[in-house]
């Protein structure tokens, strides 16, 4: 049903997810975020959004991903039909593919990043995944967009796509937190929302907010007349 990615750039600090899937609204079902905790992307045939901030809950409190997500998931009778992913600050990764998940499914973690999905065409599109993740150069969020990019074009969900998200949090940025809930083409609007929101005035606007490095940080009065928020 869905196909996802976390990961970790090591040189800035910043955590990053995406994911696609052929029903509505995957932003919201599957991928979850907190900085000093990690990622999380929950999913499959019955998709647990407990298990999504559980295993963020773990984390912070100082489990690695592989202790969080054995502790979230053993305990719960209908694991067999769902799937998470998690990636910890330090970049440690584990997953969890239930036995009942729909054909093809799996999950590939690595360090600082992992990658899983079901109801795959083939369980190829995992590692055209965990390749261009790897082998893409440039900038974090473009490399994410990129593998969904691969999956789609090595088989995707083998129902096509009807929506994608991607979330980036780092400790001197605001969160970025994109979502198609609902498109034919959705990893096309995903790229152009991504461009939209990371170039031109609202880019801009958005390095004047708080953040986690600069919690107080406000805009002067001359950022006020030159910007205009598009919010």
């Amino acid at each position: 049903m869905t196909f996802s990615i976390l990961a970790r750039d090591a040189e800035t600090g910043r955590i990053g997810g995406a994911a696609a899937t052929g029903s509505l609204c995957v932003g919201g079902w599957v991928l979850r975020g907190r900085l000093g905790a990690g990622l999380s992307a929950s999913q499959g045939t019955a998709p647990s959004t407990l298990w999504g901030e559980a295993v963020l809950d773990e984390m912070a409190a100082g489990r690695t991903a592989a202790q969080a997500v054995a502790q979230v998931t053993n305990p719960d009778s209908g694991r067999a039909h769902r799937q998470l992913s998690a990636l910890d600050i330090t970049g440690t990764t584990a997953g969890f593919t239930g036995s009942a998940s729909v054909p093809a499914c799996n999950h590939r973690a690595e360090t600082d990043f992992i990658v899983a999905g079901n109801m795959l065409t083939s369980e190829s599109i995992l590692d055209a995944m965990a390749e261009t993740w790897t082998s893409t150069p440039g900038h974090f969020t473009t490399r994410l967009l990129a593998t969904l990019a691969a999956a789609e074009k090595a088989g995707s969900d083998s129902r096509g796509l009807l929506s994608a998200a991607l979330l980036c949090l780092g400790p001197e940025m605001p969160p970025l937190s994109l979502r198609i809930d609902h498109s034919t083409t959705p990893l096309a609007d995903l790229d152009r929302l991504h461009r939209r929101a990371t170039t031109g005035t609202y880019a801009e606007w958005s390095r004047l907010v708080p953040t986690r490095t600069h919690p107080q940080a406000a805009p002067s009065a001359a950022d006020i007349a030159r910007l205009a928020p598009e919010t």
